[in-house]
Order: structure tokens, then sequence, then C-alpha cells
């Protein structure tokens, strides 16, 4: 098996004056966990359209599990953007309708939906017509259409969208658990702390332009702030003597203190001089959210303005 499930070169696409997707460059490894991120238009949407076949790019060229998703769609689940189901069909019949266009026999398959029915939490929704369900529950039942197959490589656009909090979680332990069994799953999102607790790669994407790729851990050793996190037992604590100590801040609504380093200064030789100053509940390393690794990364491509921009188009998530 070839050590990337996606592999892509050069590929542009436009939409009239728009470039959505500009010289992209990706390779997604075999069994890696990929978060696709990005605020709403970011051109995350068009490269998955675009890895399973229902774009084309303008140049380059996409490899998918070793040629084109259209050569390999029964090793693919996908669960799109747009959500839709058979209204009037039953959800058991839905199901079965869209597991034997996978290829999947029909011996011992109504015992296979059952049980996904039941791991998925939807109880007595076989006999149900799909209209009769709520707009969450439909969207679970076109997630198990999508995996019902046992896909090697596993699609998900904005797969936690319009989901309550508890079902958000149960889909998020599920591909979770795919992963864990080898699967190799992209999911796009424009809700970046979504894919900080569940990815072990992360592709950053804006108007089109790969920002960021990288795994998790290169992320936190790439943009390791010079601040420690520290919270004295007492509550205070005269930091600024210590050497190796450029600034401190009370963290608001917090007993804790952010302290920033000085750019010289040795990450743990000061965090064991604040340990031996007095007694602390805790002295850690400050690490960035996605979200502001984002907006560091739009500033660094396309200036102070459009991190701002950025900055708010996050914040309205």
């Amino acid at each position: 098996m070839s050590n990337y499930a996606i592999n892509i070169q050069g590929v542009n696409k436009s939409f009239g004056a728009t470039h959505a997707v500009r010289d992209l460059d990706l390779q997604v490894p075999t069994g890696s966990l990929c978060g696709f991120l990005g605020p709403n238009g970011a051109g995350k949407s068009t490269t998955i359209r675009m890895i399973m076949s229902i774009f084309y790019p303008d140049s380059g060229s996409i490899n998918v599990l070793g040629s084109s998703a259209l050569s390999n769609k029964d090793k693919i689940g996908y669960l799109p953007e747009e959500r839709g189901v058979y209204r009037k069909m039953k959800v058991g019949e839905f199901l079965t309708y869209m597991a034997q266009l996978k290829g999947v026999p029909k011996a011992g398959l109504k015992r296979k939906i059952e049980d996904w029915i039941e791991k998925i939490e939807l109880p007595g929704a076989m006999l149900k017509k799909c209209e009769e369900l709520s707009k969450g529950m439909q969207q679970k039942v076109q997630f198990l259409a999508s995996i019902i197959h046992d896909p090697d490589l596993i699609i998900l656009d904005e797969p936690f969208s319009g989901l309550d909090p508890v079902n958000a979680e149960l889909i998020n332990h599920l591909v979770q658990e795919m992963h864990d069994n080898g699967k190799t799953i992209i999911f796009s999102t424009h809700i970046l702390h979504q894919a900080e607790q569940l990815c072990d790669r992360i592709f950053l994407i804006n108007k089109g332009v790969k920002l960021l790729d990288a795994t998790m851990d290169e992320i936190h050793e790439q943009f390791n702030p010079r601040t420690l996190v520290v919270e004295p037992m007492n509550g205070q604590a005269d930091f600024e003597s210590i050497p190796g100590v450029q600034a401190v801040r009370r963290m608001p609504d917090s007993p804790a203190f952010e302290i920033e380093l000085q750019d010289e200064a040795d990450h743990q030789a000061v965090m064991q001089r604040i340990l031996d100053s007095g007694p602390m509940h805790s002295v850690a390393k400050r690490r960035l959210t996605l979200d502001e690794v984002f907006v560091h990364q739009v500033k660094a491509d396309a200036g102070v303005d459009a991190a701002e921009l950025a900055r708010e188009e996050l914040s309205h998530v």
C-alpha cells in the first residue's frame, strides 16, 4: 500500500474570476486522521470535490488510493456538505440500498445495519421513513450510509454541522474508533477546536492557498510561544525578578499568570526557578490554539488586515 492515500500536486481550480484553489500540493498519509481547516469559503469543499472527481482541476494532478476516486469508489466513504436522504424510503431500506451500491453482499447486511443503528443511537429507526426523523437524526443516517461498506478512505465534509453537542460527541467517538482501526480519515471543518481535539494531522487553507500542512506535534513544536502559564498556591508571587522572565500578566478571571520569557531564556531552567520560588498548583508551557495558529499564518501570508478579518470570521463560528 502507498504511503499516501491522497497525493495532490500543483492543483488549481477557478470558477470564473474566483481562483478557488491555488497551486495546491498536499499528501495525506495512509492511516492518518487529517483535518481540512479554514473559514467558510476557504477552498476546503472545492478541494474535497476534486479529490472525489466531482470537479476536475484546471491544472495539476490528484491521485486517490493509487489512481482516482472513480476507480476506487467502493473503497471510499464520502459524506458531502449538502445533506440529503431519500425521504420517502424507510431507514433500513435506504441503508440497504446505499450499501449494495457500494458492493456490500446481501448476506448478513440486515444484521450489520441493525448493529450500526444501535451503535449510532437511533433506536426504532429501521422501519421509519427518513422524512419522519429529525434533521439531526437524518444526518446520522447519512453518516452511516457513508461508512456502512467499511471503506479504507473516509471523507467527511463538515460532519458536525447541525448536530447538538451530544450527537457531535458520538460522531467524534465513532470517527476516532474508525481511525484506531486503521482507516484514513479526512474531515473538513471551520470549527478549529474540534479538529484540535481529534486530528493527528492538520491542513490549513485560506482563500484557496495552503497555509500549513503538518502533524499536531510539528505544529506544537513550530508554534511554541515563549510563554508559561503558572498558578501559585497562595495566589501571589514575585515572578518579575526571576532571570529569563520578560513580562508577567495576570490572566483574566483566573488565579493564574502568563509569564512571557526572554528570547534567549531556557524554558526548563525558568520553570525550575519558578518551582523553587514557592509552592505552585501548576507550571506549564502555553500552547497556541489552532485558531491562533491560523491567524498567525494568515498574517504572515497576507498581512495584518487579512489576519484581523480571519480573526473576526473565526469569532463568529
